[in-house]
């Protein structure tokens, strides 16, 4: 009989806390242009509904990202390499990563990092269960900001980070290119960054995939009231907020907002909101690139573009960047 194997799992719970969420929600709604930063869209019901999103035929990112890596998984694994390290970003339901660990060649271990406790528990254990020569070493964190990174058991011949769904669009144009440089540390010499990149397109296709005919994008960014009231004791009326996302053409960006349909007063402990009917709470960004934009940017943060794979349609990109900082 075999020894069962031992999984490490919750290797380094550095989520958020109460306090910090009410701060930075405090923080943010005290601003002249009200603000909510998106991390805190996923609570348990958050996930679940993005998941639904991922499902939905107007968003079509994952598809379009999920096809692209299906077409060119074997130069995608042939660049990584065998006895990498592999490290996600914002994980998920793990199931991008799987085509990665079914095709690459003997990785040593991977971690995945989300701020979503009991899904990234979950889903560890399955991962661990589904490929048993991997050592699985989940890390429940905020990954904007400094957290510990385990240690695999193994030998590593590099780390890669693997950021899919063009999560990196959520970022404003300075903190992504911080963001990037933190990522470049983490990968260090002989690293890489496997990373998903929307491209710019027609803005109609992209006012539909904000908007989706279900409601299921309204109601995942209404959910975010809801966890504030649950969480933090405030009383939003979410029947008097309406989702409202458009394409920004100066800025390259969807802006995603929460508007408020009368005036009215929301109470957060002792603190008084005020909101002016048409008055908008900005929740998410996401950017869109051209390859030489985001090449650029991922110049100034320390990498170096190795391969872009993109669609037929140009609509949506996979890069392959390499830390060049130690050239510098």
């Amino acid at each position: 009989m075999r020894p069962q194997k031992i999984i490490r799992t919750m290797v380094k719970d550095a989520s958020p806390g109460l306090e910090r969420f009410r701060a930075e929600v405090m923080h943010g709604l005290r601003k002249p242009q009200k603000e909510l930063p998106s991390k805190y869209f996923y609570d348990d019901r958050g996930s679940y509904l993005f998941e639904l999103i991922c499902t939905l035929d107007e968003y079509y990112i994952p598809r379009t990202e999920t096809a692209i890596m299906a077409d060119c998984i074997e130069e995608i694994t042939e660049l990584i390499g065998p006895g990498a390290f592999l490290l996600e970003y914002g994980s998920g339901s793990c199931q991008k990563v799987r085509l990665l660990l079914d095709n690459l060649d003997n990785p040593t271990a991977y971690t995945p990092i989300d701020i979503s406790g009991q899904q990234l528990l979950q889903v560890s254990q399955e991962l661990s269960a589904d490929y048993p020569q991997l050592e699985v070493l989940p890390v429940c964190t905020d990954y904007t900001g400094n957290f510990e990174l385990p240690v695999p058991g193994g030998y590593c011949a590099r780390t890669v980070v693997y950021f899919p769904g063009s999560t990196i669009s959520n970022f404003d144009p300075v903190p992504a290119i911080q963001f990037l440089e933190h990522v470049a540390g983490v990968c260090g010499e002989g690293g890489g960054l496997l990373i998903g990149v929307d491209l710019k397109k027609d803005p109609a296709i992209l006012h539909r995939a904000y908007n989706d005919s279900k409601g299921v994008t309204a109601a995942f960014n209404l959910n975010l009231l809801e966890r504030i009231n649950r969480e933090l004791g405030a009383d939003f009326e979410l029947d008097a907020f309406e989702h409202y996302a458009f394409y920004n053409p100066g800025e390259s960006r969807i802006e995603m907002h929460l508007v408020s349909l009368r005036e009215q007063e929301v109470h957060l402990g002792e603190t008084t909101i005020p909101f002016h009917m048409g008055e908008s709470i900005w929740t998410e960004s996401s950017y869109k690139f051209s390859l030489d934009d985001f090449e650029q940017m991922a110049a100034r943060a320390g990498f170096r573009v190795k391969q872009v794979w993109t669609d037929p349609q140009n609509w949506f990109s996979v890069h392959y960047l390499e830390n060049s900082l130690l050239e510098r």
